[in-house]
């Protein structure tokens, strides 16, 4: 099968679409933002059909510039976004509650008896970051109509009329039994959603329906959460080999093969991805706010843009004493306290832009050699190196400090989003069963590789200084942003 295929994935901040050729590469691309809102008290919230519009645009403007037809689609989603609506007229009855919205924290207060048998059956902690603590509040709290479910499954109804998800999906959402993948009656129970008419869950590639939201009458054929489409995408697939997207977040995902490994290390473990009923696993880690945090800076003023890292950074050598804690949305993995705020600590007025640029950086670094550290811990060998995408690796600034702090080779990927490259494999793979994972995933080239610069013991001693920010962050309970 050497046709083209269209690959959306529909992100926090907006919706990206590839068209893929297998033998020429990415010969269309097309983009649509989504702006959230932001609100008082950790809610983060979205139109859903702002969601569906962009994806319809990003995908036309792709198809639009490659100029020629596609085979079928791919479509990879945000994975713990959920919303209410009604499965007879896929009209939205909620707005969407954003991965990022902590309003469901009186949820896990609730369950907070039953956290380690969630974790054991689920491999998830209890966290408003996944999908059952939001879908429960918006029944306590919105609406008892219709379906709850994740977004993917709503923009799935709207293309096609399929109601599914995809099984790694479905494992972001708390209510799925890792070991059986299959709809957890016990975790149901739980979260108050016994009797909820869930999705079916289905493999990663395979047809599901058909849309003409696009143009012409399309078969789609892969689904996926977007991290593990990343994690597919750069062939992520032997212990002691991670990858890391810096997006919204930065996610650090590692592979543990055909077994969930639950560590202590307070790292997710959780469906990679399930191919022709067989499942994969993978140790998962969220830094909740990375390109928010360069946002952030942006909205004060500090800096203009993500582009803007590297020339105000450059301009000096070091943080100059400044410690940042970006936890803008809290802290998740390992350390999971989405209470606490962000700080900044070690200002003083020879302070400059420069200067909090450099700490962010290193906060964000920070908290993702953090990650490896867990996930060596859990897999029981160290990483030998930390394959990387998402805009922000653009930063060579950010890229380096993290070969640094990582104290191992930090691997570019060639195409800084390569969720859609994922997705686009699946959807090659839902169309032809012949067509294999390494038929259908190209081979890893990084486009740079970031040794580190700086010794192991500098690296020891910049982590400790910032271990000891987080110390006094969670000894204090709060911080501020």
């Amino acid at each position: 099968m050497t046709a083209p295929v269209l690959a959306v994935d529909q992100g926090t901040s907006g919706t990206k679409a590839l068209v893929v050729c297998p033998e020429r590469g990415v010969i269309g691309a097309g983009t649509s933002e989504v702006r959230p809102r932001h609100l008082s008290g950790g809610l983060v919230e979205v139109d859903p059909a702002e969601l569906y519009e962009s994806v319809v645009a990003a995908g036309r403007a792709a198809l639009a510039a490659a100029g020629e037809p596609v085979a079928a689609v791919g479509l990879a989603n945000q994975g713990e976004t959920v919303l209410a609506w009604d499965p007879g007229t896929g009209r939205p009855l909620t707005d969407a509650l954003v991965w990022q919205d902590r309003r469901a924290e009186t949820v896990c207060a609730d369950l907070a008896p039953r956290a380690d048998e969630l974790r054991q059956l689920t491999g998830l902690p209890l966290d408003p970051y996944f999908a059952a603590p939001k879908m429960t509040w918006i029944r306590r709290h919105l609406t008892r109509d219709g379906v709850v479910t994740t977004s993917d499954a709503w923009l799935v109804h709207r293309l096609t009329g399929a109601y599914v998800t995809d099984a790694a999906t479905a494992g972001r959402t708390q209510l799925l039994d890792l070991d059986r993948v299959d709809w957890s009656p016990a975790a149901l129970d739980a979260f108050g959603l016994t009797g909820e008419h869930l999705p079916e869950i289905v493999d990663a590639a395979g047809p599901v329906g058909t849309t003409s939201a696009f143009g012409p009458e399309l078969p789609l054929t892969g689904l996926l959460v977007d991290q593990q489409a990343a994690l597919l995408a750069q062939r992520v697939t032997e212990p002691g080999t991670a990858k890391c997207t810096y997006g919204t977040g930065a996610f650090l995902l590692a592979q543990t093969g055909d077994r969930p490994r639950r560590g202590p290390s307070g790292l997710v473990s959780c469906v990679a991805w399930r191919l022709a009923g067989r499942t994969s696993y993978c140790l998962d880690g969220q830094v909740y706010t990375a390109a928010s945090a360069v946002r952030w800076l942006t909205d004060l003023g500090v800096i203009s843009g993500a582009a803007d890292l590297d020339p105000v950074g450059s301009a000096v050598p070091d943080s100059g004493g400044v410690t940042f804690v970006p936890a803008l949305a809290g802290l998740a993995a390992p350390w999971w306290r989405g209470d606490l705020r962000g700080s900044l600590t070690g200002l003083g007025l020879d302070t400059t832009a420069g200067h909090l640029v450099r700490a962010l950086c290193e906060g964000v670094a920070a908290q993702v050699a953090a990650l490896a550290d867990a996930a060596a811990a859990d897999l029981g060998t160290p990483l030998t190196a930390l394959r990387v995408d998402g805009g922000l690796t653009r930063s060579a600034l950010l890229m380096q400090t993290q070969a640094d702090l990582l104290q191992r080779p930090v691997e570019v990927s060639a195409l800084p989003d390569v969720t859609a490259l994922g997705v686009a494999a699946l959807a090659r793979m839902g169309l032809d069963p012949d067509v294999t994972v390494d038929d259908a995933v190209p081979a890893w080239r990084p486009v740079t590789v970031y040794e580190p610069r700086i010794t192991a013991t500098e690296a020891a001693e910049r982590l400790a200084g910032f271990r000891r920010a987080v110390d006094t962050l969670i000894r204090s309970g709060g911080g501020a942003s």
